[in-house]
């Protein structure tokens, strides 16, 4: 791939990062009204829908290009390799958004959860390793520098760990199996598609669940409407399908660092729109996380092979 392509794929990997960095204080606002499973499912149902009218715009432009009606192995709703990869992705997000709602709750510093979920673009090299990915010392070294970045950005006191810190590093463990999984399957199908399936389950599972642990009602629900709307539309349906499209021309280590970088837009989105300070500390982390991104994009690392 072009140096110049992989880098507007990592552009608009960033802008989903940013659509996340952003999303956290709207997750925030919408759990002073709901439970985490409703806000979850809630949400989801709402992405679910966006991408299935995105998904049937993207097959009518197709038909349209090609002259057919026939679309390839794996871009129909036909496809039972399509559905499998949503439905696994889809578990995994499930356990792992949920975990980190969960955990948010009971853990004693939001700064420290956010440390602890970015840490997936350590395990995703690792885990990487077990499934024949050799990463190269180039993304180790970026690795390496990103957690310098993400501690400087987000850790304000002495690491401990409470019950919710606990939850939340198992959230990384579950993120860092989904970024995988869609390295797997998302060059074999359709993306749009994926990602709508993949919300789909994410929707069921979690509804599921908050009928039996929580009393949902419609109050509640519209109380928590606008961050729900951000949380739905461009958090779930708008960022999580940039990851599902760009993953399949990244390689998944880099894909994790890029993807990190929602805590450093978390952070500089205090400072542009609340005219919040940045300290010292944060400078030289974020200084350090553009540093990972520059360097991850220009050195040559591990040639990714591509499907005709």
């Amino acid at each position: 791939m072009k140096r110049s392509v992989r880098i507007g794929y990592a552009l608009l990997l960033l802008l989903g990062a940013l659509i996340w960095g952003l999303a956290f204080a709207f997750q925030s606002i919408g759990m002073e009204s709901t439970g985490p499973f409703t806000f979850t499912g809630t949400r989801f149902y709402l992405a679910t829908a966006v991408v299935f009218v995105f998904s049937l715009i993207t097959d009518a432009g197709k038909r349209s290009k090609t002259g057919t009606k026939d679309l390839p192995e794996g871009h129909t709703w036909k496809s039972a390799r399509l559905w499998k990869a949503g439905i696994i992705t889809g578990i995994l997000l499930t356990i792992a958004t949920n975990l980190q709602q969960i955990g948010i709750i009971y853990t004693d510093s939001v700064g420290k959860a956010g440390f602890i979920t970015a840490m997936y673009i350590v395990l995703v090299p690792v885990f990487g390793i077990f499934l024949g990915k050799k990463p190269s010392p180039v993304i180790w070294l970026c690795v390496a520098i990103s957690v310098a970045g993400l501690y400087f950005l987000t850790m304000k006191e002495k690491m401990s760990f409470s019950a919710g810190d606990l939850l939340i590093l198992a959230c990384a463990f579950v993120f860092a199996l989904q970024i995988l999984v869609i390295d797997k399957y998302s060059r074999e199908v359709d993306n749009i598609k994926f990602a709508c399936i993949e919300f789909l389950t994410v929707s069921i599972i979690s509804s599921c669940i908050m009928f039996i642990v929580e009393k949902p009602d419609v109050s509640s629900v519209l109380a928590a409407a606008v961050p729900i709307l951000y949380a739905g539309v461009l958090s779930g349906g708008a960022g999580y399908t940039i990851q599902i499209v760009c993953q399949s021309k990244l390689d998944p280590g880099v894909a994790s660092i890029l993807m990190s970088c929602e805590a450093l837009f978390s952070v500089l989105g205090g400072f542009v729109l609340l005219g919040q300070k940045l300290s010292v500390r944060e400078m030289a982390g974020s200084a350090l996380m553009f540093a990972a991104i520059i360097i991850v994009q220009i050195v040559p690392g591990e040639k990714k092979q591509e499907k005709a």
